[in-house]
């Protein structure tokens, strides 16, 4: 059995969490399961090594971002090193890796790149040898020989795809929760941690809000078919706990209609008001934004009156000053008659597979937020979520009323989980 076991900056914060970090390595191995261990830079080091980078940044040209990748890249290697010699000192036999000697090759793109290959010869060799890998994640190797990073949360993508590469057995993500809840149980007492989601749900959940995986790391253990588990660098607990991510659901009779519900405070919306209604406009305003790398999430386009329409759209809360600005000088070229903006609002969604197959989530969900008095902006939809634009101050009521309304708190029959596939 293959087990990769990665650890975020909380579980490796300081030198007693890492070695815990590597007891529990220790313990998996002696359960007669080779492992090979990602770990995040220690906790707040990420940020310490930017703050830095940043006292002489002269540009966001390709040679800053590149040096930006060099330095970043380093607290990811220090903590490898130290989780070697913490395992050594145990006596595991272990051995650091950086992402570019661990194989990883990745795209040129400084800051965000993307991963194209792995070559796993040099961790199988050392499986072979009974060595246990310790790669530094978050980063790799463009083709050129440059270090590259993947973005923030992006030692979860490399924990995955190192599972989907060396076909192992389980990915296990150890952070400081205990599991994937259906809410922050920060904003609702009664959110319920779930033993099984599915990952289209998973995947929903993190790119609306919910901060415990990294997206891509969950569309890497989709694509791939990792399984994959969310457990507690603090527990005592067995490694069976926590969530599993899973890419069916074998065993069960039906999916429940709505698996959780996430939230993202961090929004903004604007709205180009009275919009000449001919062709290309709403391509021209979405053209600029793109070009000023700015991401769009939801779009409203309202019914033409008079030969006129407003077209509203929301961006993430830091993007809100520069696409405001793009916003009124392409209004201005289009001939809208003014641009409004609001930075005070958030989004909430429900989110589950099983509404594929009933119907009426849209009319319980609305009502539900109606009869509590919250008023909704904008709505978007796919198969297996809805999302709503409310104000930012009736989010956790939001949360709240919706949590009840669906019956979250209450626990599903109890199930065996699948198989690894």
């Amino acid at each position: 059995m293959l087990i990769v076991q990665k650890f975020g900056g909380t579980s490796v914060g300081d030198y007693a969490r890492i070695e815990a970090a590597a007891r529990r390595v220790k313990k998996t191995r002696e359960e007669n399961a080779d492992v090979v261990v990602v770990v995040s830079a220690m906790g707040g080091e990420t940020d310490r090594l930017l703050a830095a980078c940043d006292r002489w940044q002269g540009g966001a040209d390709i040679a800053s971002a590149r040096e930006f990748d060099s330095v970043l890249a380093t607290g990811e290697q220090v903590c490898a090193g130290l989780t070697a010699l913490s395992l050594r000192a145990m006596g595991v036999r272990a051995q650091s890796y950086t992402g570019k000697q661990a194989g990883i090759l990745t795209d040129n793109s400084h800051g965000k790149a993307r991963i194209l290959g792995i070559d796993t010869s040099s961790l199988r060799a050392s499986l072979e040898a009974g060595i246990t890998p310790v790669v530094a994640g978050f980063q790799g190797r463009a083709a050129n020989g440059d270090t590259t990073t993947l973005g923030r949360g992006g030692s979860d993508t490399t924990a995955v795809a190192l599972a989907a590469a060396l076909g192992a057995d389980e990915c296990r993500i150890y952070t400081d929760v205990d599991g994937i809840y259906t809410t922050d149980p920060r904003l609702c007492a009664r959110a319920r941690r779930m033993d099984l989601i599915h990952f289209e749900e998973m995947l929903e959940m993190a790119s609306l809000g919910s901060r415990v995986l990294q997206p891509r790391a969950v569309e890497f253990a989709g694509k791939y078919r990792v399984p994959l588990r969310v457990l507690s660098s603090q527990s005592d607990g067995g490694d069976g706990g926590g969530t599993l991510v899973v890419c069916n659901r074998s065993g069960k009779m039906e999916d429940p209609i709505i698996t959780g519900i996430a939230f993202n405070e961090g929004e903004a919306k604007i709205t180009v008001v009275r919009v000449p209604d001919k062709p290309g406009v709403a391509g021209k305003l979405l053209a600029d934004l793109g070009a000023a790398n700015i991401n769009v999430d939801m779009i409203v386009q309202n019914i033409s009156h008079d030969g006129r329409t407003d077209f509203s759209f929301t961006v993430e809360r830091r993007d809100y000053k520069p696409a405001l600005e793009c916003a009124r000088k392409s209004g201005a070229e289009i001939g809208a008659e003014t641009v409004e903006g609001d930075d005070t609002i958030g989004k909430v969604s429900v989110v589950g597979v099983g509404m594929r197959s009933h119907a009426g989530v849209a009319a319980k969900m609305f009502s539900a937020l109606a009869g509590g008095g919250v008023n909704i902006q904008m709505i978007s939809t796919s198969e297996i979520k809805i999302s709503v634009v409310i104000e930012e101050s009736r989010i956790a009521d939001a949360v709240n009323i919706l949590h009840e309304a669906f019956e979250l708190s209450e626990s599903p029959a109890p199930e065996s989980p699948p198989a690894a596939q």
